[in-house]
């Protein structure tokens, strides 16, 4: 995959992203309101930002075709997650899956060890280290929970965001 840049980057007021921020807030029953945070907008890619104290928590994007009814999706990016400490939408994984999924491979389904029940086909989900609890890659769900749970072959998760890739590494 060719390098992104971040392009298009402005400061916003919280009033411009407060939809977007209640949508989160909603979707993963989180607290922060972001008050005093220097926010902005900004596109990565085909990926839209909201960053906090310059900081990428929130991304947009618009799910693939084959994963069902092409719509936007928003969702929190790996620091988002890490800010928040979400428990919604993920699967954790075991010690032997983690290497190829830091150099930005699709998830098997033979690594997932616990799926959250909630997860549908066409779904962004986090992948979690099965350890630590921390989070390790984002991308669409192949399979509903129930099959990625039995599954013990094929893909299940589409990987679009690991630790290391080039929107994890933007300010760092």
């Amino acid at each position: 995959m060719a390098s992104r840049r971040m392009k298009k980057r402005k400061p916003v007021r919280i009033k411009v992203v407060r939809k977007l921020v209640e949508r989160i807030q909603e979707d993963f029953s989180i607290g922060d309101n972001l008050d005093g945070a220097f926010l902005e907008i900004a596109e990565f890619g085909d990926i839209r930002l909201l960053l906090a104290d310059k900081v990428p928590i929130v991304m947009t994007l618009t799910r693939p075709e084959d994963l069902g009814p092409v719509e936007e999706i928003t969702f929190p990016t790996l620091r988002g997650i890490l800010r928040w400490n979400l428990e919604k939408r993920w699967c954790s994984v075991d010690r032997g899956a983690i290497p190829f999924l830091m150099n930005g491979a699709d998830c098997m389904a033979a690594g997932i060890q616990i799926v959250d029940p909630v997860i549908q086909r066409g779904d962004l989900v986090w992948v979690r280290d099965e350890e630590h609890g921390k989070p390790i890659a984002i991308g669409w769900a192949l399979m509903d929970a129930e099959t990625m749970d039995q599954s013990i072959n094929g893909k299940s998760i589409r990987t679009i965001h690991w630790i290391g890739d080039d929107l994890w590494s933007l300010n760092s």
